[in-house]
């Protein structure tokens, strides 16, 4: 009898666990199914957006909004402070716990802007540009309306709603859109920026409030804050130090260089970072949610954890190897001459851009663990490093400044992947062995496309034909090999049940 019943346990546990890995691989589909419509979207709408406006808008006017982009992003990081990474991590929030969130975030947005808003005369004197006073006052303005949105996100976050996400953010990205173009047509300039960024914040954050079936209550109780904050705090502090490695560039040439040459390297920071989230979006928005739901299971975790490598090297290489392959004729056709400069940043850019969204999922891998100092101490880490670089190379020019950056961008990736073979026993040999295959096939590809379609005189069929051929060759070659992961792309995009 006894034998009986334990055969029958044994039974009932492995069909609960079996149905557990099926509804986390269902769930996990779905969210990566949302998470690349809402990244392509985004990123095919933005693309339309930037051809526009980049067109329409001078150089100076995309410098001066970049001088101020580190601003607003720290800002932002502030009012967040790591709470929507903290409750992911817990079991069950409550609703005090988004309660929590929100009244904090609140304050926190007001106290930011105000400082900020009297700090907007010592800004514009840091950069030489006294237009800076008014632009940045009205730009701040996001903050107050982005910490309505704290909380909802979190909520989102936790319950890995990447539909009702994607719906919200196409729709406000629209509609921003329009009005950044309209203003442009009207000859605002730099003020066509500021609102559509002001503007997409807004509609964002108060569509998140409406979207949920959580609403906020005047009991405020910031015992949960308390509770959370010995593992936000480090989130947050990374998040800062981040913003400050990706805006570092900008900053300091804003400081060195004119307004047009600060245009110059926003532009094509702007579409080596549209390309990259394209694919870190697509993975970042279940990421965390899913290795938290197996942190228990170091093995199984690890399984997912290189799933998700193989997936993001699956998309990252070749479109950021492709979008070096194209800058030129890219840069020229879509957004006109003027911006020419710009194509050798976006070339160098592209390298880094295709390691980028590996950092995204170690990073997501050491929160899930809890090891929110790891991700702090790595991160702060490297920032000090590119400030080095930065500091020791200012002299010798823009170009050789972004190319010590993107090397030290890269070989950094070594440091989080000893931090992940101590925490799941992750070898360095299995990553290479799962996002080597993808690296090479793409450079190959690319590099025969590139001298293939060299003697292409017009720059409109040369962009079509390297973009078609290099898309063809690349799908060819991936299911000749019997690529999995092509398989399984495919099954995601027509919502079909992934099997177990």
């Amino acid at each position: 009898m006894l034998t009986s019943y334990t055969n029958k346990s044994t039974l009932l546990n492995g069909n609960y666990n079996k149905m557990a890995e099926q509804t986390l691989k269902e769930k996990t589909a779905k969210g990566l199914f949302w998470g690349a419509l809402n990244n392509g979207t985004m990123q095919i709408l933005n693309v339309l957006i930037g051809i526009l406006l980049a067109r329409l808008l001078s150089n100076a006017d995309y410098g001066l909004m970049g001088m101020l982009a580190v601003f607003t992003a720290v800002a932002g990081a502030l009012q967040e402070s790591g709470f929507t990474s903290a409750i992911a991590n817990i079991e069950n929030p409550t609703d005090n716990d988004y309660n929590s969130v929100f009244w904090f975030s609140t304050i926190v947005s007001w106290c930011s802007y105000l400082v900020l808003f009297f700090c907007a005369p010592l800004i514009a004197d840091f950069f030489h540009h006294a237009e800076l006073v008014n632009l940045s006052r009205f730009l701040f303005v996001s903050l107050l309306f982005s910490a309505i949105g704290t909380a909802p996100t979190a909520y989102l976050f936790k319950n890995i709603m990447v539909k009702e996400t994607t719906i919200l953010r196409v729709s406000s990205l629209v509609v921003s859109g329009i009005v950044g173009i309209v203003l442009a047509l009207q000859n605002y300039g730099y003020w066509s920026l500021a609102w559509q960024q002001v503007l997409y914040i807004t509609l964002t954050s108060l569509g998140r409030f409406f979207i949920i079936p959580w609403r906020p209550s005047l009991k405020i109780s910031f015992a949960p804050i308390r509770r959370m904050f010995s593992f936000s705090y480090k989130i947050l502090i990374t998040t800062v130090v981040n913003i400050v490695s990706q805006n570092l560039l900008t900053f300091i040439f804003g400081r060195l260089y004119t307004a047009n040459a600060v245009g110059n390297f926003s532009q094509a920071f702007k579409w080596d970072t549209m390309a990259s989230t394209m694919v870190s979006g697509t993975t970042s928005q279940v990421a965390q949610p899913v290795l938290a739901e197996v942190k228990s299971e170091t093995e199984r975790q690890a399984v997912v954890f290189r799933k998700m490598l193989r997936f993001t090297a699956f998309l990252a290489f070749p479109a950021m190897f492709g979008l070096s392959m194209v800058a030129h004729e890219f840069i020229i056709v879509l957004i006109s001459n003027k911006w020419a400069d710009s194509i050798p940043l976006l070339r160098i850019l592209c390298i880094s851009g295709a390691f980028l969204p590996f950092y995204t999922l170690y990073q997501n891998l050491m929160i899930s663990r809890g090891k929110s100092d790891v991700y702090l101490w790595v991160t702060t880490s490297l920032i000090a490093v590119q400030l080095l670089l930065v500091l020791l190379c200012h002299s010798k020019g823009m170009v050789f400044m972004v190319s010590a950056y993107t090397v030290a961008t890269v070989l950094w990736l070594f440091v989080w992947q000893y931090f992940a073979y101590r925490e799941i026993s992750l070898r360095l040999y299995d990553v290479l062995c799962d996002i080597t295959p993808y690296m090479v096939i793409s450079a190959a590809i690319i590099i025969a496309v590139y001298f293939a379609t060299s003697g292409i005189q017009n720059l409109i069929i040369l962009l079509l034909t390297r973009i078609i051929l290099a898309v063809a060759a690349y799908f060819i070659v991936m299911k000749l090999l019997g690529s999995k992961m092509l398989d399984e792309c495919i099954v995601y995009l027509f919502h079909k049940r992934i099997k177990p």
